[in-house]
């Protein structure tokens, strides 16, 4: 399922990143991103429409073919819910 979202906390690159989610459950998502994610990185993630934020972890992060890098997020500490 494509939700907007917005991730923040990336180690080496600072700042914002506005992208997508590939599918989601209650307990993580896999995002698409154009920063290459560590296993067991701290982020946060919070949807555009600010009715969903998450403190998360990497759990992994693949190269796409292509651009960018498929992360799968393990959600810790919710507020809100998925408003789809």
């Amino acid at each position: 399922m494509e939700i907007p979202v917005v991730l923040d906390g990336h180690r080496r690159t600072p700042g914002r990143e506005s992208t997508f989610t590939e599918n989601v459950s209650a307990r993580g998502a896999r995002v698409v991103s154009v920063r290459n994610w560590e296993k067991g990185e701290k982020l946060t993630l919070v949807s555009r429409t600010g009715e969903f934020r998450s403190s998360a972890r990497v759990a992994y992060c693949q190269p796409l073919h292509g651009d960018g890098y498929a992360v799968g997020v393990e959600f810790l500490e919710t507020k809100g819910r998925w408003v789809v």
